[in-house]
């Protein structure tokens, strides 16, 4: 009977596990077109074995475990190219967009604008007196400046709208993280089959590597640890970790025996990171004693250079006195007090980062976090130590490196041409003789060295030591009075303006000294003023120092960005005051000699020096600079686009072998579930023979 008994629990057995074979074929069949699905297999094992005296016999067959097919080598390798197929196509649609800002085909772009601007101009030297002439000067610079200012307003709304972006796939990510963690949780604490939960971490575990770059571990209880490939750990077991995008801040990083207990402050905002390092020790202050500082924008590879090719020093300032860094005023304050002067003294090699735009941070807890906001530096190459891949990454890069750059370039080429432009238009002049100008450009500190960083006036760098001259003129006569260069003897640097040591009030004051009875300089609101005595008038002549220009006096343009270029209300109030002739070495008014319009028009084909953080200084035409914008948006356009299509046809080889290995092949499990009834039409038959043995042996009783 024991014999007969083992047969037909071997059937039984057999039957269970062609059961259980035929449930796990049908799940397959039925989940062949589920996203994310991995095919599973049976693995049968040999039940246990009995010894007789006629060596051991098996009792059947039993279903040792649902094996899940998954490669994870295969797909870690997949993580690392999606992610950057991910980063390079969010890119290259982005960078798509942007280039239609820069389309020059329509013939109505910056380039024909700045074409047209220069061209009117050279046609007012033939017709210096001719209104419409004078007129269409106007005409075409109003359109220049609004095409300025709308390219920016765009690039504006672009950086805006990324903002957003970046924020929702913030949440989206650290939604996903909670969900790993609470899977792994699930995974490591259960006995029974995990195949559908693993099914589902994978899927976000991929859905994750499309947001940023990430690093893979697998744990001894089936758990898993991501962390980026910086480092930055995301999930650990049930442990997961958060990621922010906070706003502009600072951070020190104070040498061993530094007792600074103050805190660096800004003002302003851009798209780089600032570092600041110690040079010089000392106080913060106002004066020549205070602690000195150089800045770097790529971390500390390069530092800000001047026109000698050497690190520019910066003074550790005040929040009164704050100095002008780039598109930031810095200052250093009490931790408690950004306006209270610190106790304590800087050290050689204390770093500050000022990271002065909204930035992603990694949260290792509430008090501890690391940017991990993407950098690209100017040769292209990422900084390892953040994210480097994924949609995240991508948006951030466009956002900081690539229209921040772009930003960066039209503002300074903007302030290149109006710097230029009142350079020269600040030495003409118009067809009527001055009685008053108004400076348009103010600075902080009226008593101030105005070539200082911490003066505030906009163009303080440009100023150099030269003389500027004023000719005063009998309204009656037309004749000239007096003139010659402003005197700054009385101020202790010598008869010629000196940008290091004279001030707003120094220039006012020699203004009033020179020119005496004839000329009253003031200032108003930081701003200088002069006005002649009654019955007299004046114009500006020569100017060496770039005074005139950076004050603001007689000049064209107003502004030094794109988005505040405009245009002398001096000039769009009254046509005359456009400046196209100039005052000669006899100090003789020749409004129509056109010495003036010639020589803005010629800088259509003359190089000028450009400058920005990132490029450092240039020496290009203006129009040839914007040229080179344009070239730019486009040769990344095309860069990105190419790097998608060449990650994505390795993304797409792994998702293949992937495939092969975890989806579900229809004809190979048709093949199975026939196998698999077979089997189980076998053991049914084992079992009605064993039945039919146990009657027949019953029978024999009888």
């Amino acid at each position: 009977m024991s014999g007969l008994t083992s047969i037909l629990n071997t059937g039984k057995s057999a039957l269970g596990v062609a059961q259980t074979a035929i449930s796990v074929t049908s799940d397959n069949i039925a989940n062949v077109d589920t996203t994310g699905y991995s095919r599973k297999t049976v693995n049968f094992a040999e039940s246990y074995t009995v010894d007789t005296s006629g060596g051991s016999l098996g009792t059947g067959v039993w279903a040792e475990s649902v094996q899940r097919s998954y490669d994870q080598y295969i797909e870690n390798q997949y993580y690392d190219q999606a992610t950057m197929r991910d980063r390079w196509n969010s890119l290259y649609t982005n960078l798509s967009n942007t280039e239609s800002l820069f389309n020059e085909s329509s013939g109505y772009g910056l380039s024909n604008t700045l074409q047209s601007f220069f061209s009117k101009w050279s046609s007012l030297t033939s017709a210096t007196s001719d209104a419409s002439s004078r007129n269409s000067v106007l005409t075409s610079s109003q359109t220049l400046v609004s095409t300025l200012s709308q390219m920016q307003s765009d690039l504006t709304t672009q950086s805006q709208q990324t903002d957003s972006a970046i924020q929702q796939q913030v949440t989206e990510v650290n939604s996903i993280l909670k969900q790993v963690a609470a899977l792994n949780k699930q995974i490591s604490s259960t006995s029974a089959g995990t195949s559908n939960l693993e099914d589902s971490r994978s899927a976000l575990v991929r859905s994750l590597s499309s947001y940023m770059d990430i690093n893979y571990i697998t744990g001894s209880d089936n758990s898993i640890t991501i962390t980026t490939k910086a480092g930055q750990t995301l999930v650990s077991g049930a442990d997961s970790f958060s990621i922010s995008y906070d706003s502009p801040q600072a951070t020190s990083a104070l040498t061993g025996g530094s007792s600074f207990t103050g805190s660096v402050y800004f003002g302003g905002s851009d798209t780089q990171d600032y570092t600041l390092k110690v040079v010089k020790a000392g106080n913060v202050s106002s004066g020549a004693s205070a602690a000195q500082f150089n800045v770097s924008v790529d971390g500390g590879k390069t530092w800000l250079t001047g026109s000698n090719g050497k690190p520019l020093v910066y003074s550790a300032r005040t929040q009164d006195t704050a100095t002008n860094v780039g598109e930031l005023s810095v200052w250093f304050g009490a931790s408690s007090n950004s306006s209270a002067v610190p106790n304590s003294s800087l050290s050689v090699g204390d770093k500050f980062t000022i990271t002065p735009m909204r930035a992603l941070y990694w949260n290792e807890n509430t008090s501890t976090k690391e940017n991990i906001t993407p950098f690209t530096d100017t040769s292209g190459t990422q900084d390892t130590k953040r994210l480097t891949g994924g949609t995240l990454s991508a948006l951030c890069s466009y956002k900081n490196d690539y229209l921040g750059n772009y930003q960066e370039q039209l503002n300074s080429l903007s302030s290149s041409l109006a710097w230029e432009v009142n350079r020269i238009h600040s030495q003409g002049t118009g067809l009527d003789k001055e009685t008053s100008v108004s400076g348009t450009y103010s600075v902080k500190h009226d008593n101030m060295a105005l070539g200082s960083n911490s003066c505030g006036l906009t163009y303080g760098s440009k100023l150099t030591s030269g003389s500027a001259f004023l000719y005063i003129y009998k309204n009656s006569t037309g004749l000239e009075i007096t003139g010659g260069a402003i005197d700054f003897s009385s101020n202790a640097s010598g008869l010629n303006f000196n940008p290091a040591t004279n001030s707003l009030d120094d220039v006012a004051a020699a203004v009033n000294k020179t020119y005496g009875g004839y000329l009253n300089a003031s200032i108003v609101n930081h701003k200088l003023t002069i006005t002649a005595a009654s019955g007299c008038s004046f114009n500006m002549g020569t100017d060496t120092s770039g005074l005139y220009a950076a004050l603001g006096l007689n000049t064209y343009f107003t502004g030094s960005k794109a988005s505040d270029l405009g245009i002398n209300t001096a000039i769009t109030t009254n046509l005359d005051n456009i400046c196209a002739g100039h005052v000669d070495g006899a100090g003789v008014a020749n409004s129509g000699d056109s010495t003036t319009a010639k020589a803005i028009a010629g800088l259509l084909n003359d190089k000028v020096s450009i400058s920005t953080l990132r490029g450092g200084t240039v020496s290009q035409t203006i129009s040839g600079y914007y040229s080179g914008l344009v070239s730019k948006v486009g040769s990344d356009t095309a860069q990105a686009k190419y790097k998608y299509q060449y990650t994505n046809t390795l993304a797409t080889d792994l998702n293949d072998q992937q495939q092969s290995v975890s989806g579900v092949n229809l004809d190979e499990e048709m093949t199975n579930l026939i196998k698999y009834q077979h089997a189980y039409t076998a053991a049914a038959k084992l079992i009605t023979t064993a039945d039919s043995m146990f009657q027949t042996l019953l029978g024999l009783k009888s």
